[in-house]
C-alpha cells in the first residue's frame, strides 16, 4: 500500500507553499503514516457516532467542530478525544485559524498523534491536503523509455534498448522541444484517469547516448530545454522494421498503451535505415493534437472516398434502357 508520513506532508507543504501548517502537540508521531488521500471531518464522531472514522486518512476540525467541543464540559472533551483517537488516525488538523481546546494538546501528546493548525479555511485545507496526498499516494510504476514535451503534447517514446529512443529525443531537443525524463520514466496515475510522467531526481536533465556518454541536456541547451514533469498523452513504441508484419499505412487502426489502470493513445513505428526518427515523432505529435481537437485526417478521408464509392454504385445502377 502506498504511504507517506506526515513529517514527509509537512516538509514538502512548507517548501511548496501549498499551506502553512503549524504543529501544535504530538511531535513525537511525525513518522506516522497516511495512506488515504481524502481527508475526513469527524461528523458525528464527536458525539459518539464514530465507527466509520477511516484508518490511514487526516481528520479535519472545522468551526462547527471546534463549537461543539467548546460546548462540552471538560471531562465530556476528554471523553469524547479520547474515543477519537483510539482509531488509527495520522494526524489532526485544526482549521481556520482556532485554538483547540485546552484538553486536546495533552491527549495528542499522550498518544503521539501530530496536531496541526492551519489560518485557512476548511475547504482550502481540505483541497490542498487532498491535491498534495493524491500525489503522494498515486499508483506507480517506472518504465524504461524516454518522456518528452512537443508542442505541449507529453510524448512518451518507448522500445527495445538500442533502437535509437535516446538519439531521436536528443534530436527532438535541438528542434527546440523539451526533454523530461530519459532512459527511467517514473509514471503516477493520477485521479485514475491520466498519468504524470517525471524523472528520478538523480537523474534528471541527464541523457545517455552511446558513444558520447552521459550529457546534461540542461547545461547544453539551457533552462528552456527540460522540464520536470508532463502528461502523458501519447506514447509511441519503436520497433525494428519486420518484413513479415502488416503496418497501419492509413491510420485507422487505434491502438493503445494500458498502465496502472490508465489507457493513453499509442503508435507502432517500424525503424528502419534512412527514416528520421525525430521528424516522424513530431508529426505523430502534430497528429495527435489534431484529434485531441476532434480532427482525424485519415477518418475524414476515410469518409470522403466511402461518400465517393456509394455515388459510383448509385450511379452504375441506373438502367438507361436499350441503346438506339
Amino acid at each position: 500500500m502506498s504511504e507517506v508520513a506526515v513529517r514527509t506532508l509537512l516538509r514538502d507543504l512548507a517548501a511548496t507553499r501549498g499551506i502553512a501548517l503549524e504543529l501544535v502537540a504530538g511531535a513525537a508521531g511525525v513518522d506516522r503514516r497516511i495512506t488515504n488521500p481524502h481527508p475526513q471531518k469527524t461528523g458525528l464522531a464527536l458525539s459518539g457516532f464514530d465507527q466509520y472514522l477511516r484508518e490511514g486518512r487526516v481528520l479535519v476540525l472545522g468551526e462547527s467542530e471546534i463549537r461543539f467541543l467548546e460546548s462540552l464540559e471538560s471531562a465530556q472533551r476528554v471523553e469524547v478525544v479520547r474515543r477519537v483517537f483510539a482509531h488509527d488516525i495520522p494526524c489532526l488538523v485544526v482549521t481556520a485559524g482556532f485554538d483547540p481546546p485546552p484538553e486536546l494538546a495533552p491527549e495528542a501528546d499522550r498518544v503521539n498523534l501530530p496536531l496541526l493548525r492551519s489560518r485557512a479555511a476548511t475547504p482550502l485545507v481540505m483541497a490542498r491536503l487532498s491535491t498534495a496526498l493524491d500525489v503522494y499516494l498515486a499508483a506507480s510504476a517506472v518504465v524504461h523509455g524516454v518522456l518528452m514535451d512537443i508542442l505541449g503534447l507529453g510524448v512518451l517514446i518507448v522500445g527495445e534498448s538500442g533502437i535509437g529512443k535516446s538519439e531521436c529525443a536528443l534530436d527532438l531537443v535541438v528542434r527546440g522541444h523539451r526533454l523530461v525524463a530519459d532512459d527511467a520514466v517514473e509514471l503516477r496515475a493520477r485521479a485514475e484517469s491520466f498519468l504524470i510522467g517525471t524523472c528520478p531526481e538523480l537523474t534528471r536533465h541527464h541523457m545517455e547516448i552511446r558513444g558520447l556518454g552521459l550529457i546534461n541536456v540542461q547545461d547544453l541547451f539551457g533552462v528552456a530545454s527540460t522540464r520536470r514533469s508532463k502528461r502523458v498523452e501519447l506514447v509511441v513504441q519503436l520497433e525494428r522494421w519486420d518484413l513479415t508484419r502488416e503496418y497501419d499505412r492509413l491510420g485507422l487502426d487505434e491502438a493503445h498503451y494500458e498502465t496502472l489502470g490508465v489507457r493513453v493513445p499509442m503508435i507502432r513505428m517500424p525503424v528502419a535505415p534512412g527514416r528520421n526518427l525525430a521528424i516522424l515523432v513530431e508529426v505523430a505529435a502534430r497528429n495527435q493534437l489534431l484529434r485531441n481537437g476532434g480532427l482525424n485526417s485519415a477518418r475524414r478521408l476515410a469518409d470522403r472516398l466511402d461518400a465517393e464509392l456509394g455515388r459510383a454504385r448509385e450511379h452504375a445502377d441506373i438502367d438507361f434502357g436499350e441503346e438506339i
